[in-house]
């Protein structure tokens, strides 16, 4: 059965380190892992969860977009690991949007990301995906392999006058639109 991990935050080394592919996919503690992801990312309101923010060094991340509380505009997307991700081609096209973290709580920043990317990974049942994201899903996906690299949002954010406490983004940015 799948647990809720405690998820890893800003100053945690695990955050800044790469992490490193995954050598077995059928290890049960992988499998474990990509539940335990899953049941965590929907039991924090989170859209995508990356294996660092639980303190693991794998390459596997989840997107798991859904309206919820932190997100209530999100698109559905049933949620999905991806083992070992690549970004294979970006867009040239960049678009800006609020970005917050389970690791990095109660902060929002304006981060430029691709508006479109194409990835490939294996799924879990062990088939290579190639696929084309776009817009929010191309977003979730870019952070979460951020995460597998090291990098946070925080990083991407180019002028610190573009955050903001959570409470505010709700206030100014969720119940504007």
């Amino acid at each position: 059965m799948a647990e809720t991990l405690p998820v890893s935050q800003l100053g945690d080394p695990v955050l800044r380190d790469r992490a490193r592919p995954v050598a077995n996919i059928w290890e049960q503690r992988i499998q474990d892992l990509i539940d335990n992801l899953i049941a965590t990312v929907v039991e924090n309101n989170g859209v995508g969860i990356a294996a660092p923010q639980v303190g693991e060094r794998d390459r596997i991340l989840v997107v798991a977009s859904r309206p919820n509380l932190r997100y209530p505009n999100a698109p559905s997307m049933e949620p999905t690991a991806m083992i070992d991700p690549k970004i294979i081609a970006r867009s040239p096209e960049v678009e800006e949007d609020w970005e917050g973290c389970l690791s990095v709580p109660g902060i929002r920043g304006l981060v430029g990301r691709s508006r479109a990317i194409e990835v490939e990974y294996t799924s879990r049942d062990g088939h290579l995906q190639r696929r084309e994201l776009t817009g929010f899903i191309a977003r979730i996906f870019q952070h979460e392999y951020d995460h597998l690299e090291g990098i946070v949002f925080l990083d991407r954010v180019e002028d610190t006058r573009n955050l903001m406490t959570e409470d505010e983004y709700q206030k100014r940015i969720v119940f504007q639109n």
